[in-house]
């Protein structure tokens, strides 16, 4: 899609969007501490003791389908293993499973699938496809760690002002605690540091 395009959606997003949530925000509390768990586990021991805690979670009913494919999608992307290939399949296999159970959630589930789409994207250096990806997932669930990714997309593509001009209208016209949790953001992730102050 061509990237002009991919911008005019990306305002139109921003313009129309009435709901502003953070992606925990609809996750079953059970399922928030589980994922918290196996992120916790990732980075103390390695992505095979999270890959096993996630099963084990989902076996004892405190991770969904859709969250432990999530999960695993997250563990399949992370430094220490970086098997692109595998989280793309499991992002699919996400949506998959997401479309077959349908429901309320439907949405931020297909958001967290095309999140994941773009995080592999970004890792290939492959931005603009990624832009697309963090853009559609914005679309479909307005959330801080959306805009994130887009800003990080943007920045990645060298285009500094649509970031800044982006930036500037969360701060001015979304919920205070929609752009505080931005801030917060801001200030965690390395891609999007020349946006800090």
């Amino acid at each position: 899609m061509p990237y002009e395009l991919i911008i005019d959606r990306l305002h139109r997003a921003v313009r129309t969007g009435q709901d502003y949530l953070a992606p925990v925000d609809r996750v079953p509390l059970q399922a928030r501490a589980a994922a918290s768990e196996v992120m916790a586990l990732l980075e103390e021991q390695g992505a095979e003791a999270a890959r096993q805690r996630t099963d084990q979670l989902h076996a004892e009913g405190r991770l969904d389908a859709v969250t432990r494919l999530s999960a695993l999608q997250v563990i399949a992307a992370s430094p220490g293993v970086r098997d692109l290939a595998e989280a793309s399949r499991l992002a699919n296999q996400q949506e998959f499973v997401a479309l077959q159970e349908g429901g309320p959630a439907l949405q931020d589930r297909l958001a967290s699938a095309d999140r994941h789409r773009g995080v592999v994207a970004f890792l290939m250096g492959r931005y603009e496809v990624a832009l697309d990806w963090f853009t559609h997932a914005f679309e479909r669930q307005r959330s801080a760690e959306n805009v994130g990714n887009v800003l990080a997309a943007l920045l990645a593509l060298g285009d500094r002002r649509e970031a800044a001009e982006l930036l500037h209208t969360v701060r001015s016209r979304f919920p205070r605690d929609f752009a505080r949790d931005l801030e917060s953001r801001l200030q965690s992730d390395a891609d999007l540091s020349e946006l800090r102050g």
